[in-house]
């Protein structure tokens, strides 16, 4: 048995099933990463109640592990409510760098290879909102230099380490003069540390024109930006990759992480075996090369491109008739392949 630990929540809706699928597929690659149950989401919530999404038994689990993996969950949307999993989980181990690549396969028309970095603990994400009077209320654009700074090194190092060139800086610097001045000034201090690497900046209302017109002009760079903006930069991009069904991601502190599919909780599916398993298999493969199993998420990695590019055991959103245990099974079985040779 590895050493390594990974706390594993099934989440809402159809998460426990995708959940199953990434680790039967860990199963049949030999991961010996020990994986720990959890329970938490807003299906638990409703059951047990509190502030809270996550009780103090799993924040201990979170916190004894070396690394976890979320389901998707369902976050209500009430003020009463408690704050998303995710968000939660990101600052309370200040996983600073949410990383969604997209990608696409060989079925694609489009052929698109880039990589959307966003900051994952500050912006509007922080939650920090109040009524003026029953008919108005305020949210607060939360912006550090810390924060920005740690995450614009983080994007700079990525591009140098898939030896792409350039990054692509997201802002409305025009409008937002002093949260979105202290995010651009990371990035032009942070560059005269990696100076063969160029920077262009987009403003947010042209880059999802862009994306839609011409996503192929980012290909083989690193998209960034603060918070809300690339979650709506890389939703967007991810209608090029067949479905967001497909897009994986990893929230990435100092010292712990978090991986996720980038897609919710679908309640509408659940218990249908019919939704993509691809976002959550291939964040589970992410999850085993930062655990130290590179070998296996290698052949996750290859095994799942075989089998979209084949064409012939994917879901409806790709175009086919599989069921989510059908794809997995494929996906399971070309990854141990991939494995012996």
């Amino acid at each position: 048995m590895s050493n390594k630990k990974a706390a594993i929540i099934k989440g809402d809706g159809t998460g426990p099933e995708l959940v199953n699928s990434m680790i039967s597929v860990l199963e049949s690659c030999n991961s010996n990463i020990e994986l720990i149950n959890c329970d938490a989401g807003s299906e638990w919530w409703e059951k047990n109640g509190g502030n809270s999404y996550i009780s103090d038994e799993v924040w201990n689990i979170l916190e004894s592990s070396d690394a976890c993996f979320k389901g998707p969950t369902t976050t209500v949307p009430n003020p009463n409510a408690p704050r998303s999993v995710a968000v939660t989980i990101r600052q309370k181990f200040e996983l600073y760098a949410n990383i969604r690549p997209i990608k696409t396969y060989n079925t694609s028309k489009l052929q698109l290879d880039f990589i959307c970095v966003r900051e994952a603990t500050e912006g509007l994400y922080t939650g920090i909102e109040f009524k003026t009077s029953d008919d108005s209320a305020i949210a607060v654009r939360k912006t550090t230099g810390k924060g920005c700074r740690r995450v614009v090194k983080k994007a700079f190092e990525l591009t140098q380490q898939k030896g792409f060139t350039k990054i692509f800086a997201i802002t409305k610097r025009n409008i937002l003069k002093e949260t979105d001045g202290i995010f651009w000034n990371a990035v032009v201090e942070t560059q005269k540390m990696f100076p063969k690497i160029d920077v262009e900046e987009y403003y947010i209302d042209n880059m999802t024109q862009q994306l839609v017109k011409n996503p192929e002009r980012f290909n083989n760079s690193i998209l960034l930006s603060t918070n809300l903006f690339m979650d709506i930069v890389s939703e967007c991009a991810s209608g090029h990759v067949g479905s967001i069904g497909n897009v994986y991601s990893g929230n990435y502190g100092d010292s712990y992480a978090m991986f996720e599919p980038a897609h919710g909780s679908a309640p509408k599916y659940s218990g249908q075996n019919k939704v993509n398993p691809v976002a959550t298999i291939l964040s589970g493969a992410w999850m085993a090369e930062y655990l130290g199993e590179k070998h296996i998420s290698d052949a996750i990695f290859k095994g799942t491109e075989q089998v979209i590019n084949e064409n012939k055991f994917v879901t409806y959103d790709l175009g086919g008739t599989a069921s989510l245990s059908g794809m997995t099974n494929a996906i399971a079985e070309r990854s141990a392949a991939f494995l012996r040779k």
